[in-house]
């Protein structure tokens, strides 16, 4: 068989690397950083579980993703605008916690350690040209930025949480969230837009999560990161294939995008072992799901009453159905889409929408 080169080796290049190796491919993966997850230093982020009606755990099975990583279900977690508070308590898990970086018990570290056992070769600082790799994963385009996270990891004693708080004054378009599980925990501040107003948004948000909580914490260090998207995204070009961020693959509502990724790298395996056309499999996959997320975006925005929203969303008998329903394009956002596209271009000018 003939060698497979990736480039990048986060979940999207790794999740290729593991299932083209599984099927006997010799893979060589180039990556920049010196280890995987090196944008990382235990952030806990989201394996969110309901843009897909299955359980991103069964998914990452089938995907042959092993759980060689720590996560955490939550059925439990709190919604709030500043005044008025949600608590929601599911009869499944909403999201699983996974810590990210070159830790062992990341996600990263786990992936790297399965494709590592499935004897792929990976080149840590190195990088080789776009034009003699066979799938990019190369992460975050930087024109194409919609949403930057400022925030802290560190040590606490307090009880597992999952807080979020939706308020302009705290995160502006965006959310802010206190995530606490086994010890460890993260405080972050994710906006859409105006990025000037990162920091003091953090600063505010630290402040109301101290007066809910009276957290107390130790061996802080900070974390960040950024999201980019596309609409008019290259999923094919040239014979190379792209997946995850690299191919503008992102949620434009709230940013979840590890479970796109794993699945984009996947389906770019696919594609290579069964000789598909892997720009095919990728827009019936992510294209509906893109538009709605544009909508989804444009709606928030234009309403800026998240109580209003949250409260349908709480309201629901199935809160995970009902937020699912608006990632697969239904009649309504079809109807949206050319409004909500065409103010979304002039807000986001930067992005390809």
């Amino acid at each position: 068989m003939r060698r497979v080169t990736i480039l990048g080796a986060g979940p999207a290049g790794l999740s290729a690397a593991i299932n083209l190796a599984r099927e006997g491919f010799p893979i060589s993966v180039y990556e920049k950083n010196q280890d995987v997850g090196k944008r990382f230093k235990g952030d806990f982020q989201g394996l969110e579980n309901w843009t897909v009606n299955e359980d991103i755990l069964k998914s990452f099975k089938k995907m042959n993703i092993k759980f060689n990583f720590d996560y955490t279900p939550f059925k439990s977690f709190t919604l709030s605008d500043g005044d008025k508070f949600w608590n929601f308590h599911l009869d499944r898990p909403a999201f699983y916690l996974v810590k990210r970086g070159p830790l062992e018990g990341t996600l990263d570290h786990g992936l790297k350690e399965q494709a590592l056992d499935l004897g792929v070769d990976i080149h840590f600082g190195e990088t080789i040209p776009c034009d003699d790799v066979n799938i990019i994963a190369s992460g975050p385009i930087a024109r194409e930025i919609f949403a930057a996270a400022r925030g802290v990891v560190f040590k606490t004693d307090m009880d597992d949480v999952a807080l979020a708080l939706v308020n302009d004054h705290l995160a502006f378009k965006g959310y802010s969230y206190l995530l606490v599980t086994g010890g460890y925990g993260t405080i972050s501040t994710v906006l859409f837009h105006d990025f000037h107003l990162l920091n003091q948004c953090f600063s505010n948000t630290k402040k109301v999560f101290k007066e809910l909580t009276g957290l107390k914490s130790t061996n802080i260090y900070s974390s960040g990161g950024v999201g980019c998207f596309s609409n008019q995204n290259i999923f094919k070009r040239k014979g190379r294939l792209f997946v995850g961020e690299a191919a503008g693959i992102q949620d434009l509502l709230w940013g979840f995008g590890i479970r796109s990724a794993v699945t984009s790298g996947f389906l770019a395996a696919k594609a290579l072992i069964h000789n598909k056309d892997y720009g095919e499999m990728a827009r019936k996959e992510f294209k509906n799901k893109l538009k709605s997320s544009i909508v989804n975006r444009f709606l928030w925005e234009l309403t800026g009453d998240y109580s209003w929203i949250v409260d349908r969303v709480y309201g629901s008998s199935d809160p995970l159905n009902y937020v699912g329903a608006f990632h697969n394009f239904n009649w309504l956002q079809r109807l949206l889409y050319p409004l909500a596209r065409f103010h979304m271009k002039r807000r986001y000018d930067n992005l390809k929408l």
